[in-house]
């Protein structure tokens, strides 16, 4: 059993930059790919970046590529995603999940546990 839990979410005008956090229990943070998804109110759950378990293999959607950075801590079960230069349509409650697949995956099929999410509020 893994449980993960976000901070850093909040508001912030356009351009601005939110580093979130998401911290894991257990012993077993090392062995999941860990992955940040996002949901705008009406909206399905998007894929937003994934980070393999050593932290070698990082995946970003094209909507992020090149603004945000995935990076983990394995010594302190913790994953992070820098967000800079955000937009009015980064809106939406992040979450942070964690998936035993292999290889590291996009699809929120593939995660086995969640957090509660973190709202990330862009103003224009």
């Amino acid at each position: 059993q893994v449980q993960l839990v976000e901070s850093g979410g909040g508001l912030v005008q356009t351009g601005g930059s939110l580093r979130l956090s998401c911290a894991a229990s257990g012993r077993t943070f090392s062995t999941y790919a860990m992955g940040w998804f996002r949901q705008a109110p009406g909206k399905e759950r998007d894929f937003v970046a994934v980070i393999s378990r050593s932290g070698g293999y990082i995946y970003y959607a094209d909507s992020v590529k090149g603004r945000f950075t995935i990076s983990r801590d394995n010594a302190k079960n913790t994953v992070y995603l820098q967000m800079n230069s955000l937009k009015p349509e980064d809106t939406a409650v992040y979450y942070c999940a964690a998936s035993a697949a292999l290889p590291p995956t996009d699809s929120f099929k593939n995660y086995d546990y969640w957090g509660q999410g973190t709202q990330v509020t862009v103003s224009s």
